[in-house]
């Protein structure tokens, strides 16, 4: 299938505001036509001269039209910009709500996979990016080349000698520029990949800034950042060293219409095959042709981006999404089971290998299993992080993709080891779980989850700001924080991906016994590598390189399973052949 070129696709990406752009280009194009007036004006008065004079009003008239011309250029072209960028920030605005209208639709797996800072830099950066090839480059580089075609019409209309020998030095101007022009894509493309690992360089280098003097590695890190700051400068002094000649000799060259106009004119007139008044008109006109194309040149570096932000924003527009039901379904119960379930996150890599299992309404089902074996990406399936690729997942009878996911989501609460807390008070963002809650329900659940104690000895109390991502608290404390958060959705059912990871033994005890009482009744699925706390779970399944190993007890899999048996006695660090009962 051909590619789409990134100008139609942006051209179609701005369909709802293709009239402002017609406009803003008919605009352009008839104040062009009107900065051919002072040129006309110019020729007509110097013909006069040379003919022997005319009254001042003669001279006069002249002068007026070659002024009207010049404020018709400069009000059109104006009133052109206006209506480019009016049109331009409506279609920026368009982009940006399609990229967040479709986001919730892709996999949220997907979208938790990939970074903050690349999703930011598409929405924000580059979209804005946008706003120089719609806004300038079609008013302006199609104004540029509207005015030499039409200067070019008038000329081959008076003498096409004379308008050919105008255009020599256009083509040899344009063939100088050739070895700067080719692979020109190439190297922009080139040029976002080292800026980007230059970006990456740096922010690595200021966030572990604290780890980097920790360990005494701030040679050797600031080395890799030095690195990639003068790779990146390197990669755009060769590229510009490499084009500075050929388009300097080329820009030289491009306006020197005069070097063949001037010569061969002169010999046309003296044989008399050519008209003073014609010879005049075409010396003046024919300085109107370069400019205009060395400005719609301009434009190159910007038609060579065009490419890498169409992909960049398509990237999201044409991601995958998930196809879910549309009307709210009546699920029967809480139980869950997996049939047959296969998943990879890429088509050629499967994760998940024929997964069957039964998670029954009310029960405490515990995944475990060596790192790596798909316990994390299991739970994530059944919270609808992403659709299965083979087989099929049910909730209260209903296949998930019949769920629409606004309550899918509602009826899964979902805590991980790695929980994000906005810059916002710890009452807003433990409020996050039910923005309908109270301030006194928060304080409960907060007690619940054992973190109302050292939120009360804060400064600011429940009022205080976490800085973005929670950065003005421990680990552990977010963690409680997210528990919480949790906790007051009052989801019915609750996954635990490794959610007690950060704290620390004594407060891990206290959370125990109030996820306990706040779980009861609902269906609970955890991940967790303390074997010691899922020893009372209703079923223990073991994981092992995308297959169910063993589904049991504790009892039962420390007797039917090797592995669980010897994953134990890790845990506990037990003697062989102590089963730790």
């Amino acid at each position: 299938m051909q590619q789409q070129s990134p100008m139609l696709r942006l051209w179609e990406l701005g369909r709802d505001e293709h009239g402002g752009l017609i406009r803003a280009v008919f605009s352009a194009a008839a104040g062009v036509l009107g900065g051919m007036l002072p040129y006309y004006a110019a020729a007509q008065i110097m013909i006069a001269l040379l003919q022997g004079g005319r009254g001042w009003s003669f001279y006069l008239g002249w002068c007026g039209i070659a002024a009207v011309g010049y404020l018709l250029r400069s009000c059109l072209y104006a009133l052109a910009l206006s209506l480019s960028h009016k049109a331009t920030f409506a279609i920026l605005k368009q982009i940006r709500e399609r990229v967040l209208e479709k986001l919730p639709n892709m996999p949220l797996g997907t979208i938790v996979d990939t970074s903050s800072g690349k999703i930011k830099q598409i929405i924000v950066d580059q979209v804005e990016s946008m706003e120089t090839p719609l806004a300038h480059l079609l008013p302006e580089m199609t104004a540029n080349l509207f005015g030499p075609v039409c200067i070019l019409i008038y000329l081959f209309v008076l003498d096409w000698r004379m308008a050919l020998l105008s255009l020599v030095s256009l083509p040899v101007g344009m063939l100088l520029m050739m070895p700067a022009m080719v692979g020109y894509g190439a190297k922009y493309e080139g040029s976002v990949k080292t800026t980007q690992a230059m970006n990456a360089a740096i922010v690595e280098y200021v966030g572990g800034i604290e780890v980097i003097k920790a360990f005494n590695q701030g040679k050797d890190s600031y080395a890799k950042f030095s690195d990639r700051v003068l790779a990146n400068a390197a990669y755009f002094y060769h590229w510009m060293k490499s084009c500075q000649f050929p388009i300097s000799l080329s820009k030289t060259v491009l306006p020197t219409t005069l070097i063949t106009i001037l010569p061969v004119g002169w010999l046309f007139y003296n044989a008399g095959s050519l008209r003073l008044e014609v010879f005049l008109t075409t010396i003046i006109l024919s300085l109107g042709i370069a400019g205009p194309l060395l400005a719609a040149m301009n434009f190159v570096d910007s038609l060579a981006r065009v490419g890498t932000i169409v992909g960049s924003v398509d990237e999201i527009l044409n991601g995958e999404e998930q196809e879910h039901g549309e009307q709210a379904v009546t699920l029967d119960n809480r139980d869950i089971v997996l049939e047959h379930v296969s998943f990879g996150y890429h088509e050629d890599k499967e994760i998940l290998h024929d997964i069957s299992l039964n998670i029954p309404e009310g029960s405490l089902t515990a995944f475990v299993g060596p790192s790596g074996g798909g316990k994390s990406t299991i739970a994530k399936l059944i919270a609808g992080f992403w659709d299965v690729t083979c087989g099929r997942i049910t909730m209260g009878g209903q296949d998930l993709k019949n769920i629409p996911l606004g309550q899918l989501y509602a009826q899964v609460a979902f805590v991980t080891q790695d929980n994000y807390l906005f810059d916002e008070s710890i009452r807003d963002n433990i409020r996050m779980g039910r923005l309908t809650a109270t301030d006194a329900e928060v304080e409960s659940v907060a007690r619940a989850a054992g973190c109302d104690g050292f939120i009360r000895r804060l400064e600011h109390g429940y009022d205080t700001v976490v800085g973005r991502g929670g950065t003005h608290l421990s680990g552990g404390e977010r963690q409680r924080i997210a528990i919480a958060r949790a906790m007051l959705k009052d989801a019915p059912i609750v996954i635990f991906d490794e959610a007690t990871a950060y704290i620390d033994p004594e407060n891990e005890a206290v959370i125990q016994k109030a996820v306990a009482k706040l779980i009861q009744g609902k269906t609970v699925v955890t991940i967790a590598h303390r074997l010691s706390t899922i020893t009372d779970a209703d079923h223990i399944v073991v994981i092992k390189d995308g297959r169910v190993d063993s589904c049991g007890t504790h009892k039962q899999l420390l007797k039917e399973s090797p592995l669980y048996h010897s994953m134990w006695q890790a845990h506990i660090g037990a003697k062989d052949g102590d089963t730790g009962c």
